[in-house]
């Protein structure tokens, strides 16, 4: 066996690398892309599905903030920081590709909440806070909007958050 030289070693570490000069996308480039692959027709479909969604969680505007209120998703905030100096993202619906998501973020902070959901709304249930819809169910969309008003009620009584500590 043949000793590579240290010429040829060096020759070989020394080679220049490719370095891409692609610009990175900003977020609104990369949502406007988002947009032009989903059909507008599927989004249509869904309009009566995200505001029924939306319905729901209108009651709660004037106690907490709207974050995004646009033809495809709805999300509330706490108007007051109370998630380590931040305010506590409530959730909302938002139109996906497939279905219109509904995130109710008390389920995930009280579990207790989804002990009573029925089989048929639990069906819907993609993890522990989001339900999946693609056409309305008046009675699935009652459920849900009693489970929302708990959900509420919960968090603004809570003596966890430090917001509600008095």
């Amino acid at each position: 066996m043949k000793k590579k030289s240290a010429r040829t070693k060096s020759v070989a570490t020394n080679k220049k690398k490719k370095v891409s000069t692609r610009r990175t996308s900003t977020v609104k480039e990369r949502a406007a892309a988002a947009a032009k692959k989903r059909p507008d027709a599927a989004r249509s479909d869904f309009a009566p599905v995200f505001a029924a969604l939306k319905a729901i969680m209108k009651p709660y505007e004037a106690r907490f903030r709207i974050v995004h209120d646009t033809e495809t998703e709805y999300i509330l905030e706490t108007t007051e920081p109370l998630y380590r100096g931040r305010p506590l993202w409530l959730g909302g619906p938002r139109v996906g590709k497939a279905y219109v998501s509904y995130h109710q973020i008390a389920l995930y902070m009280f579990p207790e909440l989804a002990k009573n959901i029925s089989p048929e709304l639990r069906k819907r249930m993609q993890g522990k806070a989001c339900f999946n819809f693609s056409k309305t169910d008046e009675a699935l969309f009652r459920e849900l909007a009693g489970l929302t008003a708990a959900g509420f009620e919960k968090i603004r009584t809570s003596k966890h958050l430090p917001g509600n500590q008095k």
